[in-house]
């Protein structure tokens, strides 16, 4: 019985190991349709990582992935679909790993965690989020949602409110812009990141972890 269970589990990618930081395969639902996004081009291989999910995670089952937080250079939560849908969830899962000695827990997010839950959340992350990495991906509502295809109206403000409100509560925060898709302006992208006060990477089309 127990052979059967591990055989299921490591089918099933809840972690995943890439340059010291342990990556948590979070969720497959996303607030976002991104036409990038190697899910829709029915690719869910990230580095070597089938992140396809039958099912979330549970919990227990994200807290059990990382181990011991303290061998990590960082915990990130992230996968191909947006983890703050979970919000309870991460920050439940975040609050343990941080009392057990994590160094850094990230979050990889597309910035609509406030729009989706109706409520200003970034307060929530004070004290067990360390840094979030927000994917701003275009230079204006239009460019973005011709790329990103968001669920939900006035999803680029909401984001840029999110990483503003952020500041407050969480040490580091990072826009980052996929260089190579049409129409988007890195620099015009970098120079969002610099008005609002938060950091900028520039990430390569293609190229995921």
């Amino acid at each position: 019985m127990q052979q059967t269970a591990n055989h299921h589990d490591a089918e099933r990618v809840v972690g995943y190991t890439l340059h010291g930081r342990r990556y948590l395969n979070v969720t497959h639902r996303c607030t976002l349709r991104c036409a990038f996004c190697p899910k829709y081009n029915r690719t869910w291989d990230v580095q070597g990582y089938d992140l396809r999910l039958q099912a979330d995670p549970t919990v227990a089952e994200m807290i059990e992935a990382v181990g011991d937080p303290v061998q990590w250079e960082a915990v990130v939560f992230c996968g191909l679909g947006e983890p703050t849908l979970r919000l309870d969830d991460i920050l439940e899962v975040a609050r343990d790993i941080k009392a057990r000695g994590a160094r850094c827990v990230r979050i990889n997010t597309d910035g609509l965690a406030s729009l989706v839950h109706g409520r200003d959340v970034t307060p929530e992350m004070a004290g067990c989020i360390d840094a979030l990495s927000i994917s701003l991906n275009a230079q204006d509502e239009l460019t973005y949602e011709r790329h990103c295809r968001p669920k939900l109206p006035g999803a680029h403000a909401a984001l840029l409110d999110f990483a503003r409100k952020a500041r407050a509560h969480v040490p580091e925060v990072t826009l980052t812009a996929v260089d190579g898709l049409a129409g988007v302006d890195i620099a015009a992208c970098e120079a969002i990141a610099r008005d609002l006060g938060v950091g900028f990477r520039r990430r390569v089309l293609d190229q995921v972890g």
